[in-house]
């Protein structure tokens, strides 16, 4: 039989793990995702659609990033939240609407490359930026809205089991919880996956024809954007799916489908385990721009080079300002002790 006080040892065993894996997450992701997002604002061709879908994506995973922190401190703390109720939302939030974002930016960038490879010849508002723009407003919007119950539900309260204030979501019964769940297993995995699935299947396809036919019908760049998309599909997949199951798995612990300490033991350390591997997908992302996207590492090159160019421009100006001042004050000098050696005649 298993021993149910082990319960709380392997929570603390897991507590002491989390604020190290998270600060050391949340630094990579943030340095990774802003490098991204200054070689996709910086570059000098027009951004293209899977450019704002990618950058919007970068954008959300930052903004997670930036939220990771405040949660390191609390667990180190023992989940003490000292931040107050308006951070305990909007930190919160941020996080929920990470998850639906990134994965509604990833199916559209995917449903590009379907369009750009297996329709090449079929004009769509879709591949246009000016709608690309627009539609990536609407996701921004769209996860605000699936992430309301966070911002109305999370608060700070005192938990009598832990002896601290913390942030927690308070929702006013379990069939909330229930919801929460089928909402994110619905619209965040069961709907864009299919999508997804579709997508990948016939950009294969399309790639597989071009190299039978010696790359004739697919251009090089089309193939390398691609199979940077393809590389960022199946990461998101992997840090995700773990946790989209554990979710699965709560909703039928409601249902008291299944029972007993170890299986509760289970579930609880596994909805960690599977959020924090979630998370560390925000990191991973930027690091597959840089090692797969070959084209992504050439625009990177000539960013890196206008930035350096401008501050090495700076500089040789402040020195040949400060030359140019040296200079002029050793003609002044001379001049005035030129002019006293004649007062002295």
């Amino acid at each position: 039989m298993y021993n149910c006080s082990n319960y709380t040892e392997a929570w603390q065993w897991l507590s002491s793990l989390e604020p190290g894996y998270l600060g050391l997450v949340s630094i990579v992701g943030m340095v990774g995702n802003a490098l991204v997002l200054c070689v996709l604002w910086l570059q000098r061709k027009p951004c293209t659609v899977a450019d704002v879908y990618l950058s919007n994506m970068a954008t959300a995973d930052l903004v997670m990033m930036l939220c990771l922190p405040f949660w390191a401190v609390t667990i180190s703390r023992g989940h003490l939240w000292s931040f107050g109720d308006t951070l305990c939302k909007l930190v919160n939030l941020a996080i929920s609407m990470n998850y639906y974002c990134s994965v509604l930016f990833l199916m559209l960038v995917t449903v590009d490359r379907y369009l750009a490879l297996a329709k090449p010849m079929s004009p769509s508002r879709l591949r246009r930026a000016a709608w690309a723009k627009r539609i990536c407003l609407a996701i921004w919007v769209l996860g605000a809205l699936l992430s309301l119950p966070v911002l109305l539900f999370r608060t700070v309260q005192y938990v009598e089991v832990a002896g601290v204030e913390a942030c927690i979501l308070a929702y006013p019964n379990q069939a909330w919880i229930v919801q929460h769940n089928i909402t994110s297993i619905v619209l965040g995995f069961l709907l864009p996956v299919p999508v997804v699935t579709y997508c990948t299947y016939h950009i294969v396809a399309a790639l597989r024809e071009g190299r039978a036919n010696g790359f004739h019908t697919v251009r090089r760049s089309e193939r390398k954007a691609t199979h940077l998309i393809l590389a960022v599909l199946a990461i998101f997949l992997f840090c995700w799916t773990p946790s989209q199951v554990m979710r699965f798995l709560d909703t039928l612990d409601y249902f008291q489908v299944t029972r007993g300490c170890l299986w509760g033991l289970v579930l609880d350390i596994g909805i960690q385990l599977s959020t924090f591997l979630g998370y560390s997908n925000s990191a991973v992302n930027p690091f597959l721009f840089f090692i797969v996207g070959k084209h992504f590492r050439k625009r990177a090159k000539e960013v890196f080079r206008k930035i350096v160019a401008f501050f090495t421009k700076d500089a040789s100006f402040l020195t040949v300002s400060f030359t140019s001042v040296n200079r002029l004050n050793d003609t002044q000098h001379i001049s005035s002790v030129k002019l006293e050696s004649l007062a002295r005649r």
